[in-house]
């Protein structure tokens, strides 16, 4: 008996709901449930697609509001094989527990995979892109950077909700084929020559400007590693630095550059 003689079968255009609700799915995060709210909502579409009865209805979100915690992007493998164990629960072939046991095996390392790629990897690499980019081109290389990691990370997200929807548990061997921590390896030092890059540009029109916004340019940048030796945090540290170094390097070149 497949999902769809049985009568449990999700209709593509109601899937297509849970994958655009998933785009929030950490909208409503908390400290208790963490992303918990967030996915029960995505897959509510689901849900009452497949359980007309409100009692097995409000049984089956119950399942959802367990704790959950994931990347947002690598959680779409998640939701779309959600939706694939709860079709077989709706039409009598698998146990209640099937989809809570099925997130809670995927959750943590799903989660390694994401942080690994997107966060470590991908982010970095097109943010300091979009900085050489902006140095080079001026804002609209900035836009066209914003929109080739939307396109990049959006394309992955429905590639993995697709593939967990098709395939259930199986979507794990398709993940490994993905090879996504490999990939991160190659990106990281990809990232790290564009720095290289970008340190040339940042030097060379220092340089054009005065000596002085190079010097405060080297300051600020020191400044922002010892706060990161004596424990703050990366990004906020990151981006003091960023924004301080800027600022101070122009005010120094536009009162070098005065008569």
């Amino acid at each position: 008996m497949n999902r769809a003689a049985a009568g449990a079968h999700v209709p593509a255009a109601v899937r297509a709901r849970c994958f655009w609700r998933s785009l929030f799915l950490q909208a409503a995060w908390n400290r208790r449930g963490m992303q918990n709210l967030g996915f029960a909502y995505a897959i509510d579409p689901a849900l009452r697609s497949l359980y007309p009865d409100a009692a097995r209805r409000r049984e089956a979100l119950s399942r959802h509001l367990g704790f959950f915690n994931c990347h947002p992007y690598a959680a779409a493998a998640i939701l779309g094989g959600a939706i694939h164990h709860e079709e077989k629960v709706a039409a009598g072939l698998e146990p209640p527990s099937a989809p809570e046991l099925y997130k809670s095996t995927l959750q943590g390392p799903l989660a390694a995979i994401g942080d690994g790629f997107f966060w470590i990897a991908l982010r970095p690499f097109f943010g300091v892109a979009a900085a050489l980019g902006a140095a080079l081109f001026g804002w609209p290389a900035v836009v066209a950077v914003i929109v080739a990691f939307n396109v990049v990370h959006l394309a992955l997200r429905i590639g993995l909700f697709r593939a967990g929807y098709r395939e259930g548990d199986a979507v794990v061997a398709t993940i490994a084929r993905l090879a996504l921590p490999a990939l991160a390896e190659r990106l990281r030092p990809a990232g790290a020559a564009l720095c290289g890059l970008l340190a040339s540009v940042v030097s060379a029109r220092g340089e054009a400007a005065g000596w002085g916004s190079s010097l405060v340019a080297v300051l600020a940048a020191g400044v922002g590693y010892l706060a990161l030796s004596r424990g703050a945090r990366l990004l906020p540290a990151t981006y003091a630095a960023i924004l301080s170094g800027v600022g101070a390097a122009l005010a120094a070149g536009h009162f070098q550059g005065r008569p």
